[in-house]
């Protein structure tokens, strides 16, 4: 069978540009390949060169321009060895005092590292400098005589909690739902000047929470080339200032993957995301057309768009809505009329670490329009919000008791202008049989399509991956049990139902139910 010449991208489809010229006295990306070629005796993909010289490039300073970066590139192309590379140079040339290694799967993290142990012992003159090697599990650690150590830690919120790391290693981000893990690791490295952080994995789904986030970061800073649906994920860091962010090129993304717009079987599309592909004349083990070509034809479409194609998927399956229906919803050019009734709705994540507000109104068709308006951390600012935009909504929804959002209903209810005078929101209570009412309502508007709404990363994520808690005959949203936040897609209820009822008379203010001076 003739061989084909189409070969893997060494250059990534997306990645943040160099400052300047690389050359060995602008990056140690050199230095790091001639120890893993003329030490450790590996052939490396061209790809795999090109990423440590640019991911490793210094500023003028001598420190490293990138403190974080992100690798996004199709399985089994060697990502895992390029982290192997990174422990053993870090510890045997820069001298790091600790490289912490972890994955979202524990196994992982100690297969990489038993990996790395046993490269460093076949070499006479690393092993030499070899000084105890704990196998227990959950505490693997390889340490030298000189001190240094390459050691694993779980990828959890207590995993890598007191140590100080120079190079942490964290494989699979796409796994990571939460924070709690990136917290406890990446915060180990705050006290060391030259430490970095290297995030692997493949593409994500809209359950990678911390893997969006950082991506549409980046995507941001280089204006978007796939267009901004991911722009919403951002909404948290909405509160920086220009002098926060003059050193946000502190992150870095290599990102190897399929076009969006690609046909599935588009080849110079499997190359994108495939940097390795068809490298057979340097390593025999390797992917190949062929093994792409025969995935292609038994994966589901999801499958192969993430794990070989490195294409995200903004949906994932399960949700309260019929498959399918919630994405035919989606219509990013949806407007409200001018003279619709707009309405608001807010509702807080179940451990109130985000709080958001929901609206909608009439499209010019008759057909209601929702989408997110507003997600920030906390609760303090909503009331803020909700005062600030009173021109803006008709009406606004919350739920009165049994949810995380309660406590902001009488805040709400006796909110205050600038000037102190009562800002009398139009605030509707949303509670007992109206609950289960709104989820009914929503669920016909989403399976009749009768509803559209605008790309937003945590409401897509919310309808297609919510959980429902039964009660008789209907249901309600489980914010505790959804596996990840519900509270976007709740808002999106509210607003629903809101704009359902006839007008009726907002909740009178706390101050006009009582004889006394306002201060």
């Amino acid at each position: 069978m003739k061989q084909s010449k189409l070969r893997g991208c060494t250059t990534p489809r997306l990645f943040s540009p160099p400052l300047r010229e690389l050359t060995p006295e602008t990056s140690h990306g050199f230095a790091c390949i001639a120890f893993a070629e003329g030490v450790l005796g590996l052939t490396l993909f061209p790809w795999q060169k090109w990423l440590l010289i640019h991911a490793l490039e210094l500023r003028e300073d001598g420190l490293y321009r990138f403190r974080t970066v992100i690798v996004l590139v199709a399985r089994q192309n060697g990502k895992t060895l390029v982290m192997l590379v990174l422990a053993l140079w870090h510890i045997y040339v820069r001298g790091s005092r600790t490289v912490i290694g972890t994955a979202q799967d524990l196994t992982n993290a100690e297969k990489a590292w038993a990996e790395a142990v046993e490269m460093a012992q076949d070499v006479p003159d690393l092993a030499e400098e070899i000084a105890q090697v704990i196998k227990q599990a959950g505490k693997q650690s390889l340490k030298l005589s000189s001190k240094e150590q390459y050691r694993v830690a779980a990828a959890s919120r207590r995993g890598a909690r007191g140590f100080s790391g120079d190079l942490v290693l964290l494989d699979e981000l796409r796994e990571h739902q939460s924070w709690d893990a990136w917290g406890a690791s990446t915060k180990t490295t705050l006290a060391r000047p030259e430490a970095q952080v290297w995030c692997f994995s493949n593409a994500g789904d809209a359950l990678s929470i911390v893997l969006r986030y950082l991506r549409a970061t980046v995507h941001q800073a280089l204006g978007w080339p796939d267009g901004n649906d991911d722009e919403a994920a951002l909404g948290m860091a909405d509160d920086l200032t220009e002098e926060d962010l003059e050193d946000g090129d502190s992150l870095g993304l290599f990102e190897w993957s399929a076009d969006p717009k690609a046909a599935r079987n588009d080849r110079e599309a499997w190359a994108q995301a495939n940097p390795s592909m068809n490298y057979t004349e340097l390593v025999e083990q390797v992917i190949t057309e062929r093994s792409i070509a025969a995935a292609m034809r038994t994966d589901p479409v999801s499958v192969f768009l993430t794990e070989v194609l490195c294409r995200w998927i903004s949906t994932a399956d399960g949700g309260p809505f019929p498959e399918g229906k919630w994405a035919d919803t989606l219509d990013a050019s949806a407007r409200i009329a001018d003279d619709s009734r707009r309405v608001v709705a807010v509702d807080v994540s179940w451990d109130r670490s985000m709080t958001y507000v929901g609206r909608g109104g009439f499209g010019d068709d008759g057909i209601p329009v929702v989408d997110i308006a507003a997600a920030r951390a906390g609760t303090d600012w909503a009331v803020a919000w909700l005062v600030e935009h009173r021109e803006r909504y008709d009406a606004v929804a919350i739920q009165s008791s049994n949810s995380p959002s309660s406590s902001l209903y009488d805040a709400i209810l006796t909110a205050k202008l600038p000037n102190g005078e009562p800002a009398n929101l139009p605030l509707v209570e949303w509670s007992g049989p109206d609950l289960s009412r709104a989820s009914g309502i929503a669920y016909d508007a989403v399976d009749k399509g009768a509803v559209k709404h605008l790309p937003h990363p945590g409401l897509d994520g919310a309808a297609t991956t919510a959980r429902i808690k039964s009660l008789g005959e209907s249901w309600v949203i489980d914010r505790k049990n959804s596996p990840m936040d519900a509270a976007p897609l709740v808002t999106v209820i509210e607003v629903l139902w809101l704009l359902g009822q006839e007008q009726e008379a907002p909740k009178r203010s706390a101050y006009e139910d009582h004889d006394f001076e306002l201060l």
